[in-house]
């Protein structure tokens, strides 16, 4: 059963890469949002429900944006720094980082604004952008080197996908805090 799967992901992922991908990352970015929700619902005091729109929501966006975004920004970054010797990769992973992660967190948190009909839809970009950002650093330049390096091109998406089960559910933690500026102004 499981080789089967394999060859099936493998021949699909050949003739509808695209698509293949953004199923991939659609199905990892379910899963982490839905554990992430879970876990609050056990550990929280609160106990929140789980909210099946927000969840909608995140993987609209990951699995929209991202997953294309993605395939076509590592298929640019090895064709323009072809290869995996040390130099190739740390540019790689360089580029990734400082030139599509600013893009891509900006684009999550504005596009999750927008899809909350949030009055100020850049208020928690404005308030989680550089925490997000530095959280970010501290897991995808060690998960994108792995990437890079070892991955061939064409599980790229796949890998980064089944990476960002553990990065999603960080974000999504990350994205749950309540604002400091809406804490500031409670009253003591």
């Amino acid at each position: 059963m499981a080789s089967k799967l394999l060859a099936w992901s493998r021949q699909s992922l050949q003739r509808r890469p695209v698509l293949t991908n953004t199923v991939v990352y659609a199905t990892f970015y379910t899963a982490a949002e839905l554990s992430q929700q879970t876990f609050n619902r056990i550990y929280s005091p609160e106990k929140p429900d789980l909210d099946v729109a927000a969840a909608a929501r995140i993987v609209s966006v990951g699995s929209t944006v991202y997953a294309p975004t993605l395939y076509f920004w590592y298929k640019f970054l090895d064709k323009k720094f072809a290869g995996n010797a040390i130099k190739a990769v740390a540019t790689k992973v360089a580029s990734d980082q400082f030139i599509m992660t600013p893009i891509l967190l900006a684009t999550f948190y504005t596009l999750l604004g927008i899809l909350e009909r949030r009055e100020d839809v850049f208020e928690e970009l404005k308030q989680k952008y550089w925490k997000t950002f530095i959280a970010n650093q501290a897991f995808w330049i060690p998960a994108q080197t792995i990437n890079f390096y070892f991955m061939p091109s064409h599980l790229r998406v796949v890998y980064v996908a089944s990476t960002s089960f553990v990065w999603i559910n960080i974000l999504c933690f990350i994205k749950r805090q309540k604002n400091m500026k809406k804490l500031e102004e409670m009253p003591l």
